[in-house]
């Protein structure tokens, strides 16, 4: 398997690699249109439409992210770019997920200023609030996927869902307990 951070190999199925502009476009796109639930249409873009990455390498770097302080579609965003073109891929990859939004969250901000007390408005954000949560459960489904061959990677992830979601355990020290237990029960299964 490849390093997440490395260009997969050619006739993999996959998209050539893309340029500067091309991430600096991908991404701006998904930032326009990915409020609220960037990570779904993340995947879908990055692997089903652009095919720039595979359903597994998608999960993989997305581990990564995951793990580093940030946000995860920030951090995606940053990782794609430095994968394929290094830095100049990464600010690209970056400065085009925050560009448009950055100014439609103003534009917003402003507008919401002046109608946040219409009924109409808050029933506008509980439907967005389901429509976002439709679209979080889609995903999860997509990501795990990948995992149906690995049983001790889905393991792993099954007892950071508990941890985290059902008993409320902390981010952190989960992480602390699990990173180590995954590369040891990795590292086994790779013997």
């Amino acid at each position: 398997m490849d390093h997440p951070l490395t260009s997969p190999e050619p006739g993999a199925g996959l998209a050539p690699t893309p340029t500067v502009r091309e991430i600096f476009s991908g991404f701006l796109g998904l930032g326009l249109i990915s409020f609220g639930g960037a990570l779904p249409l993340a995947r879908r873009a990055l692997v089903e439409q652009r095919r720039w990455l595979s359903a597994e390498d998608f999960t993989d770097l997305l581990g990564l992210c995951q793990f580093l302080p940030g946000g995860n579609v920030i951090n995606l965003s940053v990782a794609m770019g430095m994968r394929f073109r290094g830095l100049p891929g990464a600010l690209a990859g970056l400065l085009g997920l925050i560009a448009g939004p950055s100014l439609v969250v103003i534009g917003l901000g402003v507008l919401y200023e002046h109608t946040q007390n219409d009924p109409h408005v808050r029933h506008l954000f509980a439907g967005l609030a389901a429509a976002a949560s439709g679209l979080l459960i889609s995903m999860a489904i997509k990501i795990l996927l990948p995992l149906r061959n690995k049983p001790l990677a889905a393991l792993i992830a099954a007892l950071g869902f508990v941890a985290i979601a059902i008993l409320r355990l902390p981010l952190l020290p989960t992480m602390l307990v699990l990173t180590p237990l995954s590369i040891y029960l990795a590292a086994r299964s790779a013997r």
